[in-house]
């Protein structure tokens, strides 16, 4: 089998249609920069189809980045928690956990060595082949232990469904 490659026993649950389904939400993290001074990290992130997630990063040290991966969802109680895996060209596995009821995003986050030491090259749109073929060779500096992990927690702070400003792509559109 050809890696990455996407695979969970768990059938995905039906309430994903009414829960998560062309979901869009707008996110901001409480963060700090270089310097340790507060500062917000704005997220958003569209539930594009059962097997694609598309989102955009507005600040913070991976501002500019336009991407959509290929993901799994796990329900954890229908109608109150979901969570959206992917893994990123360059290496990063996200697992974001969407709490519906309480409005917050969970993220744990792996950053490959060279997603988060370059983040400047990181940014980009996929949809340019230049940038996606960069983030590829992200991916290929230091080795599978030698990353940046890093655990926060986000307030939603919006909900609506459909793209607004992010751009959609075909239901099975190449992620590597």
């Amino acid at each position: 089998m050809p890696l990455p490659e996407f695979f969970c026993h768990t059938p995905l649950h039906p309430s994903f249609v009414d829960d998560i389904l062309d979901t869009h939400i707008i996110y901001e993290y409480d963060a700090a920069d270089e310097h340790g001074n507060p500062e917000k990290w704005r997220y958003e992130c569209w539930f594009f189809s059962e097997h694609r997630v598309v989102y955009s990063i507005h600040s913070g040290p991976m501002k500019g980045r336009q991407n959509y991966q290929t993901c799994s969802y796990q329900c954890i109680r229908p109608g109150e928690i979901w969570q959206c895996n992917f893994l990123e060209e360059t290496g990063t596995f996200v697992s974001l956990v969407y709490d519906l009821k309480q409005r917050k995003i969970t993220t744990g986050a792996a950053f490959s060595k060279g997603h988060w030491e370059h983040a400047k090259e990181a940014h980009g749109d996929k949809r340019n082949l230049e940038d996606f073929e960069r983030w590829r060779g992200l991916a290929k500096l230091g080795i599978a232990t030698e990353r940046l992990v890093l655990g926060e927690q986000a307030d939603v702070l919006n909900v609506f469904k459909g793209p607004g400003k992010l751009q959609p792509i075909a239901p099975d559109a190449v992620t590597f």
